[in-house]
């Protein structure tokens, strides 16, 4: 039976599996019984790749099937410091899920920044939570985040930007539209003090995540390690309508 590992960034944790992508993400949503409803967010990882932090000399036994032949479903090899410890190199593809087990599979692409941006609102991911408002851009932001001559840094971080519709234009007056966010003076207060005051290129909106919405996820998601960035850009309305029907639809409540 093929063995699978697996980074989940909601929560933080290394997962050993039988299942493939999809079904282990169906799983970890719904639950065996299928009466849990989280939405989660993993990559495949290459298992592969060596540590000498995480336990990943005890994979393959734990990951063996049960006595009776059935798969093992999950099985945690750790929880604590996951991502700062997986090397870049061993990132496979990221898989969005539904809070009723729908998945999405997003594929690497090359980073190119978009000039015309200005501001940014982030949601990192791990290895903690808060939501930031930026003026620097993603591969900016992951540099500056994890640069060893900060007093406080990360090894490694995960995030994804957030649509901000007319916000992007004018955090004082713009339209918010349907973008369910709370807070809303608050918000428009962090853009537009990152974007006027100069020097101060973040301030945190939020400490912690909340909840997650798909349908608020702007360019992508981003794994940034100093120099190095991981992109993986989130398809357009238009091609999730398209092509991806069932997930948008179940996306637009998660």
């Amino acid at each position: 039976m093929k063995q699978y590992l697996y980074l989940s960034l909601v929560p933080e944790a290394l997962i050993a599996s039988n299942l493939p992508p999809e079904e282990f993400g169906n799983y970890y949503a719904t639950g065996a019984f299928r009466r849990n409803c989280d939405p989660a967010i993993f990559f495949e990882l290459d298992p592969n790749f060596e540590s000498d932090y995480l336990p990943m000399d005890k994979f393959a036994e734990l990951c063996s099937p049960h006595a009776d032949g059935s798969a093992h479903k999950s099985v945690n090899l750790s929880v604590y410091r996951v991502l700062e410890h997986v090397p870049m190199a061993a990132f496979k593809n990221l898989y969005l899920v539904t809070s009723d087990g729908k998945a999405l599979e997003l594929s690497q692409r090359p980073f190119e920044p978009d000039p015309s941006r200005k501001i940014y609102l982030y949601q990192d991911l791990a290895p903690c939570r808060p939501r930031v408002a930026s003026i620097l851009n993603p591969a900016e932001y992951a540099r500056r985040l994890t640069s060893s001559e900060r007093l406080v840094h990360f090894e490694k971080i995960a995030f994804f930007d957030m649509k901000l519709g007319d916000l992007e234009r004018d955090p004082v007056n713009g339209d918010l539209g349907d973008l369910p966010y709370t807070n809303r003076h608050h918000l428009r207060d962090c853009l537009d003090a990152v974007r006027t005051k100069g020097g101060k290129n973040n301030k945190i909106v939020a400490r912690s995540m909340g909840e997650i919405l798909y349908r608020t996820v702007g360019s992508g998601f981003y794994v940034g390690a100093g120099g190095e960035l991981l992109f993986y850009p989130m398809p357009s309305k238009d091609e999730l309508e398209t092509d991806h029907f069932q997930w948008f639809k179940s996306a637009q409540f998660t």
